[in-house]
């Protein structure tokens, strides 16, 4: 029996219209994702491993690269196994409540990112500007207090999204034109007016967007004038190097998600955005352990040891 909170809602499912409906493109496009999956789940928890395995990655930075890459395997693991069921499926439907569960777990996971990076850009600053103070301003308990607000913060917007969007009343067509539960194509389907919600949305993720790039850049801003001061083009070199991979996750993340959201909704292309969506939903979860992976000294050193004590054994 629904809830009070549901009652207003006469769909029961909805029909996800998935990514393609050219039959030729289906076994294809399954064996593509499933390879995307298997790297994101190898890649980002044979980081978490790594992590915690090598005591000389016990540092913030590699704590928060931890958490990120726990964030991209559910996010990746909230979409990309029902895609991977639906270009199997004849009928490719999604309850009520699952979608429900679906868009509010992929809120927490995409909010939590914007917030981490923001983190990360914050610990690279302190790294570099103030690193004799570095160990006591970003404690331990600074760290976990850090990464548990995030996840707080993006509980409470995904909390407002989805009661907000579950609340409309859904009394016709029941058919997304998309590959999962997100709010556009819900909204578009929902025969309630959907003002407050469009204005909600517009007005959250610009402060959760602009508010994180604006940590970021301000980071980064006093990390190039610390670094151009450094005479030596060694040091400058090496201060440089450990913020590029969390520079070209950052642009990657960000540069889809102002291109989604941040945009009149009259002038919303559900075509065009479940590609973008599928970038930073699918791809960058795959792409970012790889970046830090390929990019990072540390890394490397730290998969190299551990490998050279397997082979000893």
């Amino acid at each position: 029996m629904e809830t009070s909170l549901w009652n207003r809602s006469r769909v029961t499912e909805f029909i996800l219209l998935g990514i393609t409906n050219q039959p030729e493109l289906t076994l294809p496009l399954f064996i593509l994702f499933l390879l995307i999956y298997a790297v994101t789940l190898v890649g980002n928890l044979g980081l978490i491993i790594l992590i915690k395995r090598d005591s000389r990655l016990h540092t913030p930075m590699y704590f928060f690269l931890s958490s990120l890459a726990f964030v991209d395997v559910n996010y990746s693991s909230a979409i990309t196994p029902k895609i991977l069921v639906d270009l199997l499926a004849e009928r490719k439907s999604i309850g009520y409540f699952s979608c429900a569960i679906q868009l509010f777990i992929c809120i927490i996971c995409g909010s939590t990112e914007c917030l981490l990076l923001a983190v990360m850009a914050y610990d690279r600053y302190v790294a570099v500007c103030n690193p004799l103070h570095y160990s006591t301003i970003m404690s331990g308990k600074v760290c976990v207090s850090l990464i548990a607000g995030s996840y707080v913060l993006s509980i409470l917007y995904s909390c407002l999204h989805t009661v907000f969007t579950f609340i409309l009343s859904f009394c016709g067509p029941n058919v997304i034109n998309h590959y999962y539960c997100d709010i556009p194509p819900l909204l578009q389907l929902s025969c309630s007016d959907t003002l407050t919600n469009e204005t909600v949305i517009f007005v959250q993720v610009s402060i959760n967007s602009v508010g994180t790039t604006m940590i970021i850049l301000i980071s980064y801003v006093s990390i190039l004038a610390t670094v151009l001061k450094i005479r030596s083009a060694e040091s400058r070199r090496k201060a440089f190097s450990t913020c590029t991979s969390h520079l070209t996750v950052v642009s990657l993340f960000y540069g889809a998600i102002f291109f989604m959201y941040l945009r009149p909704s009259s002038k919303y292309a559900l075509e065009q955005d479940k590609v973008v969506s599928l970038f930073y939903t699918v791809v960058i979860p795959m792409l970012n352990p790889l970046i830090y992976s390929l990019r990072n000294k540390d890394v490397k050193e730290a998969f190299r040891r551990h490998c050279n004590s397997k082979i000893q054994l």
